[in-house]
């Protein structure tokens, strides 16, 4: 999981150069704007609902919840810190070395992205269905117009904490564990 952390976290991280110190948006997220300035703001609201602070807690503790069911211990706590650590660079290292600005406030990258990707990254890394992959990627594309609509994020902000999130989240997962013991039973 080394090589897409490494490929998403410097995606994320070139992504954003080009908007670094600024609040003008690119083309393409003048294109997003467009494309979702019809919809009307309770849409839109409903939109942005799986980045509500409720709802990520309850899908982290979701994760942490099925580790420690399966007897999984460092991974529960994996579920646990990986969001949390991404939260954190964003917060206090990313948005600031950017200073991308919007509304007055730092946008690059989101940080309702992040911390709505990276639980849901983990949860498709400790569930490894299909159908968790499918709903994770149509909440990031509700979350993602909901944003962009309401004004919150530009998409580039949304793109780069999906990148950034999901860096975070392989590279902890990437960190070796010991093997399970095997079972008395």
């Amino acid at each position: 999981m080394w090589v897409p952390a490494a490929v998403c976290g410097l995606l994320a991280l070139l992504l954003g150069l080009p908007f670094a110190g600024g609040t003008a948006p690119g083309e393409l997220d003048s294109a997003a704007d467009e494309a979702v300035t019809h919809l009307s703001p309770g849409v839109l609201r409903a939109l942005v609902f799986p980045t509500e602070p409720y709802v990520v807690l309850a899908l982290g503790l979701l994760a942490v919840v099925l580790c420690l069911r399966a007897g999984r211990r460092t991974d529960a706590a994996l579920a646990l810190g990986a969001p949390l650590l991404a939260i954190l660079l964003t917060s206090f290292l990313l948005k600031p070395l950017y200073d991308r600005w919007k509304n007055g406030t730092l946008v690059y990258p989101s940080g309702h992205t992040v911390s709505l990707v990276a639980v849901l990254t983990v949860l498709v890394l400790v569930t490894r269905k299909v159908f968790v992959v499918v709903l994770a990627a149509l909440a990031l594309l509700a979350a993602a117009a909901g944003l962009v609509g309401l004004g919150y994020h530009y998409l580039t902000d949304v793109a780069g904490g999906t990148l950034f999130a999901v860096a975070v989240v392989l590279l902890t997962w990437s960190v070796p564990r010991p093997a399970p013991a095997p079972s008395t039973g």
